[in-house]
């Protein structure tokens, strides 16, 4: 009852309103500080991957780096026949003007026509970086909608990389929102069948956002170490709601039991310090093996792994905060404005309110489930772990790749005219750049390469045939870009690229002595992410099974314990991605979740739902194992202790597994495929995790292992042992 958590809890409860305060003016700051040094965003710089990447660096050496794009597309309004070609070239040559007079744009190239004359378009180069394209493309898309006014027998619209990721940005935006109007009422009717109060209900609710918005603010200067790619706030509102809620629901229920068993009894300072001695300790344990679990992350190498690493930690480590400051003070005012409640009933006479019991006991549903654990560990430990295996078997099929322009929602406008310029302009679809670097007086010899190299792949049907070589003022940097008419993912510009790399490259610009060369664009950038990601997972896997072991040899002093969470943990994590590659690379399921089947996971989805679970289900883990390991240290028996231990944290976890899924599920229902795919998968393994790892798996082991669960801790052997009954002994008959 000395140890930091208790000591903190109790400053809290003797000093409530400090407490309150002190933590809603820490959330300010937080934000204030935020807001003040605003968001580092990642440059295009940081998203570097592979030799795509390293192509991309050779080419920014020279000017040459890839810019945003635009395109305006002109065709006839739909039901008008053709297209007047006179009134559409004069549209274009608005546009082209128009656009030239713009601060945002480098170049406009001359309209071009398509090959059946049905369509024209301009292509308009911007200033910008190319990953900042998005934030100056306002300004063009409002002329593309002057022409459009202007010409209203044409169809003039307007699509390129900045266009659509504006469009996306404002999809995910709407998107989370709608989560929101999901998750927050579904959460709080959940708390209102666990606590039946509506004050008990709010304070998980309310904590929680107040830790979503600390976590905001501190995110933004943790940016300018780790730089934001855009998705850092999707993760604190993933991850801090579920932690949020779940860290103060292990808190609440534990208070209400420790009242309940003292039978009015207690203090509510005291009640609070007993469950800051028992689930605040859990807590805390719970709260940095996700953040430890989510630095792992780092290992990738990567700016969107960071980002998602940064939010994790902050929103955790914030919410474990909340839990030990705010949480008791809230609990300590509660409980002193019950009794003062419960005084002035008994001081009119009246019987005191009648409360329900929060007693720690397993439910009708969790007693039918432990009955045939208890009878028959073996059996259901191998039923239900052939069950789990069989879930995760579709793994051995998983597709990764990287999900390309081409898999954003139709709901986006630009998305649709993209669909249509890629129709009139096939070999707009894709492209390979190779990039040459040399000394200065090597130029003619690399551009004599490269026009062989364009020559050797101008009839190749995998390519459109059109190439474009472009050379630095200094000589030392050549570009040749190749138009492929085929999508990124297909396998005709995945097969054109191995063979330009492997075959055509070192037959030409090969041979010229002294160059560094390498193949970058839209299809080098899909195939290397993915690839990347494959060499770093067993790397970040290694590590994250010695972090899980670690934390929990710690928090449980057993060797046991440790190897056994890493079994559960990558059990549940095999069959959740199992289910995820049996949904989402079919097509079975696209009309129920609302997606187009691309026939590939995400390359980041298996990384983050691995390293998020380990975290995540360590709070399922750690809360479980506390409550047997209380009660073997009682001296209970271990059977018995696994059976009452599981038996007494069973509503919480179950309560705390339904919030959590509904956020995770929430996220399911998003446009953007690769979200969709991390909040499936997330819902999926912690249902797993909650209902059958937990109830099924983990007590059969445990009750199959015995004593040697808590090998080589000495505490619970030693509290087993003096509970023994000493041997009697003979005595003599005369």
């Amino acid at each position: 009852m000395k140890n930091l958590t208790v000591r903190m809890a109790r400053w809290s409860a003797v000093h409530p309103w400090r407490g309150i305060v002190g933590w809603f003016v820490f959330v300010v700051l937080c934000l204030g500080v935020g807001i003040s040094v605003g968001t580092n965003e990642a440059s295009t710089e940081d998203f570097r991957i592979g030799e795509a990447g390293r192509g991309e660096a050779i080419a920014a050496d020279g000017g040459l780096q890839q810019r945003p794009v635009e395109h305006v597309l002109i065709t006839a309004k739909p039901g008008t026949g053709k297209i007047d070609i006179a009134a559409a070239d004069s549209a274009a040559a608005d546009v082209a003007a128009r656009m030239a007079k713009l601060p945002e744009v480098l170049t406009v190239e001359d309209p071009v026509r398509n090959a059946d004359g049905t369509a024209v378009r301009v292509t308009v180069t911007m200033k910008a970086p190319e990953r900042e394209g998005k934030d100056h493309v306002d300004p063009l898309i409002e002329q593309t909608e002057a022409v459009q006014e202007a010409n209203p027998s044409l169809r003039v619209e307007e699509t390129g990389s900045p266009s659509i990721s504006k469009g996306v940005d404002k999809l995910r935006g709407d998107d989370l929102a709608r989560t929101e109007m999901i998750a927050l009422p579904v959460t709080l009717v959940t708390l209102l069948l666990v606590f039946s109060s509506v004050a008990m209900a709010l304070v998980p609710l309310l904590l929680a956002l107040s830790s979503i918005a600390a976590a905001v603010g501190l995110s933004m200067v943790a940016s300018h170490v780790f730089p934001d790619n855009g998705i850092g706030i999707n993760i604190i509102l993933l991850i801090g709601l579920a932690v949020g809620v779940d860290y103060t629901l292990f808190y609440l229920k534990r208070e209400r039991e420790e009242r309940a068993r003292a039978g009015g009894k207690l203090s509510p300072q005291a009640a609070v310090e007993l469950a800051a001695a028992t689930s605040g300790r859990a807590v805390v344990v719970s709260g940095l093996a996700v953040a430890v679990s989510s630095a792992t992350l780092y290992l990738a190498d990567d700016v969107i792994f960071s980002s998602i690493a940064t939010g994790a930690i902050v929103v955790t480590l914030v919410a474990v905060v909340s839990s030990l400051t705010a949480l008791p003070a809230l609990l300590a005012k509660l409980g002193m404005r019950a009794e003062r409640r419960a005084g002035r009933r008994a001081a009119r006479g009246l019987a005191p309110k009648k409360q329900k019991a929060h007693l720690a006991g397993p439910g009708r549903l969790t007693a039918a489930a432990l009955r045939p654990v208890g009878k028959h560990p073996l059996a259901t430990l191998t039923v239900a772990v052939a069950a789990m295996l069989a879930l995760a078997a579709p793994v051995l099929g998983l597709n990764l790749t990287d999900m390309g322009r081409e898999t954003h929602s139709r709901s986006i406008e630009a998305m649709q005219v993209y669909d249509r310029l890629n129709a009139a302009y096939p070999e707009l679809k894709a492209m390979h750049q190779v990039v040459v670097r040399a000394d200065a007086d090597r130029s003619p010899e690399v551009t004599a390469a490269l026009r062989e190299l364009a020559a050797d792949v101008k009839d190749d049907p995998r390519l459109s045939g059109d190439s474009r070589l472009s050379t630095s003022p200094d000589k030392r940097i050549s570009l040749l870009q190749l138009q492929v008419p085929h999508h990124v993912s297909s396998d005709e510009a995945q097969s054109s690229l191995k063979d330009i790399r492997d075959t055509y490259l070192p037959e030409t610009v090969g041979q010229v002595k002294g160059t560094e060369f390498a193949v970058t664009g839209d299809v080098a950038r899909y195939a290397d992410y993915p690839v990347h990601q494959e060499k770093k997972l067993p790397l970040i896997l290694g590590a994250l099974l010695l972090v899980t072991f670690a934390m929990t040899v710690w928090a449980f002093r057993s060797v046991v314990l440790g190897l056994v969470g890493i079994v559960l943990n990558l059990l549940s994590a095999a069959a959740a991605l199992g289910v995820l590659v049996l949904v989402f690379q079919h097509t079975w399921a696209e009309g129920l979740l609302d997606f187009t089947s691309t026939g590939s996971i995400g390359a980041r989805v298996p990384l983050f739902l691995f390293v998020i679970l380990f975290g995540l289900s360590m709070d399922y883990q750690v809360f479980v194992i506390s409550r047997i390991r209380e009660a073997a240290l009682r001296g209970v028996p271990t059977r018995q202790a696994v059976i009452e231990g599981i038996g007494s944290s069973a509503s919480v976890v179950t309560s705390a597994a339904v919030v959590m899924v509904t956020v995770f599920a929430s996220f399911a229902a998003l446009h953007i495929i690769e979200m969709k795919q991390i909040g499936f998968s997330l819902a999926v393994a912690v249902l797993l995790d909650a209902f059958v790892i937990r109830m099924l798996v983990l007590p059969s082991m445990m009750l199959l292992l015995g004593g040697a669960n808590w090998w080589p801790s000495r505490a619970v052997r030693r509290a087993l042992r003096s509970t023994e009954p000493a041997p009697r002994t003979l005595e003599s008959v005369n």
